[in-house]
């Protein structure tokens, strides 16, 4: 890519901030977020959003919407992705889980904030591209694998945080406890064809979980492997 074009690619990028502040404070009420951490938007300013879209969609790169990445999935909404990371408020010190890698994208703008991020997909095309395109932008901080999301990574639990970028029925219990004592999980709740919610999950330190209810979003379908 040239020298004008990375320019305009990050003309593109302040401008898709913009929106996404401005998104931000329309929703304030609702999300409890009259703007966002600092640290969040400098990921956002930072990861380059065109390194994990499918070939030819440079140009809706830095547009705020979904776009697809095939196999039926999609990389999430900016605006989604730097709420969804602002939400879950970790310190740079942390260790996160992700449930759902898609393009990457979200792991990499967590990347930029915290120590290690640990991303699981189901899909293996989707999660071998993933990792590729965030080895060739230089995250070292990433570790992807392949599998169900649902039981998490004990091996390398517990987690500060966890995000979920795929709509469950529910919260999976492997997650609850796979998630560190004062820790926080973000994850959209919801049947596929009906309304679906961002909920936060709050764990203190002695254990209790609460929830609390964000806004209504809309994401894929959080699958299992069948078995």
């Amino acid at each position: 890519m040239n020298a004008e074009a990375v320019d305009e690619m990050s003309v593109r990028r302040e401008r898709m901030i913009a929106e996404i502040e401005q998104l931000v404070r329309e929703t304030r009420r609702e999300t409890g977020r009259a703007a966002l951490d600092v640290r969040v938007i400098a990921a956002l300013r930072k990861v380059e959003r065109h390194r994990f879209l499918p070939p030819g969609f440079s140009a809706q790169a830095y547009d705020n919407r979904p776009l697809a990445i095939g196999a039926g999935q999609t990389i999430s909404q900016p605006f989604i992705v730097a709420l969804m990371t602002d939400l879950l408020n970790v310190a740079p010190g942390d260790k996160v889980l992700e449930v759902g890698t898609g393009s990457g994208y979200q792991a990499a703008v967590l990347a930029e904030i915290v120590r290690a991020v640990f991303s699981i997909e189901i899909i293996e095309p989707l999660g071998r591209e993933a990792a590729l395109a965030l080895a060739a932008a230089g995250y070292r901080n990433v570790q992807t694998r392949i599998g169900d999301g649902y039981t998490g990574w004990p091996d390398e639990a517990p987690f500060d945080g966890i995000i979920v970028t795929a709509a469950a029925p529910y919260v999976p219990q492997p997650l609850i406890d796979q998630l560190k004592n004062g820790g926080r999980l973000v994850i959209p709740l919801g049947e596929p064809q009906g309304v679906q919610s961002l909920f936060v999950i709050d764990k203190d330190v002695r254990g209790t979980v609460t929830r609390r209810k964000v806004l209504d979003v809309r994401f894929v379908p959080l699958t299992r492997r069948p078995g």
